[in-house]
Parts: structure tokens; sequence; C-alpha cells
């Protein structure tokens, strides 16, 4: 006999009235990490058939916008899109509804047609998750937020590690109304990256000036970057990043070529 899927949130979801258990995970993903707040502008990836958009919509108040391979069933004061989150012209539509600035928030829940081999359903599971952030990082406004659904598996790490060199907060999460044997897990990050450089990037600097704290401040155009290291003003030098914030970022000096010059004029 098939196992009885209609737990708890199975029948709250009914008695009030949302289209799917899944409203709940929503509701406590926000509740734990603050994602959505009033008045803001969503848009739900994968969406159909809908359970996820009616909360963002009870939550926010603001835009909502639905984006869907099948037709999602009308929602008040919700616009869909029934069109490929991987397509330049659904991008486009989306853009157009949200306006130029961009969305505050980009959630999806979306799920993978399952095949019941776990390898081959986590791969698709991670393709699918990676497309999500793919159109959100082309969405988002700067510092907007991002949920996604993800099954966990081998490739889990992997993920995660995109999703940070994108935003500056990324935790994983597992709400009370995921049911306890599923493999998903919600990824979260809060506050989308806008600068020009990323965690491990490297560059040839000058030290421009020297702050308050001593630290040598270098630009990757015109975005601050702050030294780790001791350094002197009009000094050239090789950087790496390891950490970036929204306004500024953190390098550790790898190189210095006016000791390499120095010493070889020696020579």
């Amino acid at each position: 006999m098939a196992r009885d899927r209609r737990d708890t949130y199975y029948w709250r979801a009914k008695d009030e009235g949302y289209r799917s258990r899944a409203a709940y995970k929503l509701f406590q993903i926000n509740e734990k990490h603050e994602v959505i707040k009033e008045g803001d502008t969503i848009v739900d990836l994968g969406a159909a058939p809908g359970g996820w958009l009616e909360v963002a919509k009870k939550i926010s108040g603001g835009k909502i916008v639905g984006v869907d391979l099948r037709r999602i069933k009308e929602i008040e004061g919700v616009e869909t899109i029934k069109g490929d989150i991987t397509s330049d012209e659904t991008i486009k539509k989306i853009i157009e509804m949200v306006g130029e600035g961009g969305a505050d928030v980009v959630i999806c829940d979306a799920a993978p047609n399952l095949s019941g081999n776990w390898s081959l359903d986590h791969a698709r599971s991670i393709d699918l998750t990676t497309s999500a952030l793919e159109c959100a990082k082309k969405i988002l406004k700067p510092k907007g937020h991002f949920i996604v659904k993800v099954f966990q598996g081998d490739m889990f790490k992997e993920y995660m590690d995109k999703v940070r060199e994108s935003f500056t907060f990324t935790r994983a999460f597992s709400p009370k109304a995921s049911r306890q044997e599923s493999a998903e897990i919600y990824v979260i990050g809060k506050k989308l990256l806008t600068a020009p450089l990323k965690i491990d990037d490297k560059f040839d600097v000058t030290i421009k000036k020297i702050g308050s704290k001593g630290n040598g401040i270098a630009f990757v155009e015109d975005f601050v970057v702050f030294m780790q290291d001791e350094v002197k003003k009009g000094e050239n030098v090789r950087i790496k990043i390891v950490d970036v914030k929204p306004e500024f970022a953190f390098a550790i000096v790898i190189g210095r070529y006016d000791e390499e010059l120095k010493e070889n004029n020696e020579e």
C-alpha cells in the first residue's frame, strides 16, 4: 500500500486554505531568517501549483510574480509567467513585470521530475537549483535575497560554495514542515553581492592610501579593498581577495613588486 502522505501540515493547509503543505515551509524559513519583509517585490521560480505564491503575497503584500513551465491557477494579486527560467525571453518578461530595479527576493521550491535513482535525482536537483541561482542573479536588485530547495548529496557542498560567492550571508536550513525522511534542505542567500570581484580573485594593485586603522586601501574598479597585511602608500602589490562585503572587500598580499624590482636592480 502506498504511504499516506496526508500529515499534519497537509490537513492544516486544507483547513487554512493553502494550495499545498509547502506553504508552512516558507513561513518557517522566513520566521527564522527574515528574508521577506512587508512591501517586498518577490519572484517565485517553478511556482506551480502556487503554495509559496500565496505565502509570499500574505507576508509581503507587494508585487508577486510566479514563473513556471505549467500554467498557474489564478491567485488574487499575483502575476504569472508561463516560461522557462533559463530562457532570455523569460528573464526579459520578469524584469518587465518587476521593474528595472529588480526583485527584492527570489524564491524557488521547485523539484525535478524524480526517477527513483537517487544519484540521478540529486544531479537533476543541482542542475535545477543552479539554473534558479543564475536566474536570481539576473533579476535581483543589489543586496537582494534568495531561497531555494536543494536535495542533499555529494554535489551539495559545491552548490553551497557557488551561493556563497554571490551572497554576503549563506545558510542551509531544514524547516519543521519538511518531512522527516526527506533529503530536501533549503539554502538561504542574503544580500546579493554586486562587487566586481569575488573570493580567491587575484589582482595587481597600487596602495592608494592608509586607513584610520592602519589598513592599506586599494581599489578594483572603484570598489574598496582593505589589506590585511602591512603595506605602504604607493606600494605596488599582488593581492588575493579573502572576503567580500556589499560595500568593500578584504585581501591578503601575495606579491610585492617593489621588492622584486629592488632585488633585480641589486643583481
